[in-house]
């Protein structure tokens, strides 16, 4: 149903886990945890889905804070647990409050600043990878709660890899050259991204020690069995989650 990055679980405060699509309720081609609101599956077994998961971790669904993504760079300090629109990024310092991203081939992250309990859910796809919204969630946590990234801890999830994300020219050239490598085997040349090494690049650069970050093994479209890709499956598919708060003591 989902993983748990070993890179929290030093931290016996923290919940922070990303969702498998195993252990749900859906159908065919949503099968089985889709955990997706904005998918064309069924809302009721989509709700669910978020119940059953909720329930598993021990956190009611009024406890939960999300937002409806649009690829921007736009961030959002939560003071309540609520659906929000139009942010890729939540922010909070509020215990008992879970912050959530859903993906499905684009790049989740997870911060914890471990000395002010303060925690950041994101989402990253190449657009929001562009506009640098990961060091720029940093720097709001900097802002809204005194966060130094050398106390951060961080989870850079499962999402398309590498030797998948084929991107036309005209995305490949707002990638730096150490994320993007050209295939010229081909009648036409074929970019390719790598969208976790240029999120952690960021978060490095921001002052994250490298040793604090986690990156996913997995691939959305390698791994298919185990996770959504809106891409190997043509946008008929579900949306997995990553989640992230400190309990209440």
């Amino acid at each position: 149903m989902y993983i748990k990055p070993e890179i929290f679980q030093q931290f016996p405060e923290i919940i922070a886990i990303e969702s498998t699509r195993h252990g749900g309720v859906s159908k065919s081609p949503y099968q089985s945890l889709n955990l997706g609101l904005f998918t064309d599956d069924s809302p009721e077994s989509v709700q669910q889905n978020r119940e059953l998961l909720f329930e598993e971790l021990g956190i009611k669904k009024s406890r939960i804070a999300h937002s409806y993504q649009i690829h921007k760079d736009y961030i959002l300090k939560v003071t309540r647990c609520k659906a929000y629109e139009g942010y890729d990024a939540l922010i909070t310092e509020n215990v008992n409050t879970f912050l959530t991203v859903t993906v499905a081939d684009c790049t989740p992250i997870l911060i914890y600043d471990s000395k002010n309990r303060a925690v950041a859910a994101i989402h990253a796809g190449w657009k929001g990878t562009v506009l640098d919204i990961a060091a720029k969630t940093l720097q709001s946590m900097q802002k809204e709660f005194k966060t130094n990234p050398a106390d951060c801890y961080v989870y850079v999830g499962t999402c398309i890899d590498d030797t998948n994300f084929e991107v036309g020219e005209e995305v490949a050239e707002q990638f730096s050259i150490e994320f993007k490598r050209l295939e010229k085997n081909s009648r036409k040349p074929k970019f390719y991204v790598d969208l976790k090494k240029a999120n952690v690049a960021q978060l490095v650069k921001c002052g994250v020690p490298e040793s604090q970050i986690e990156v996913s093994p997995y691939s959305t479209v390698l791994n298919n069995q185990d996770y959504f890709s809106h891409r190997k499956e043509k946008g008929k598919t579900g949306r997995m989650l990553a989640l992230i708060g400190v309990k209440k003591s």
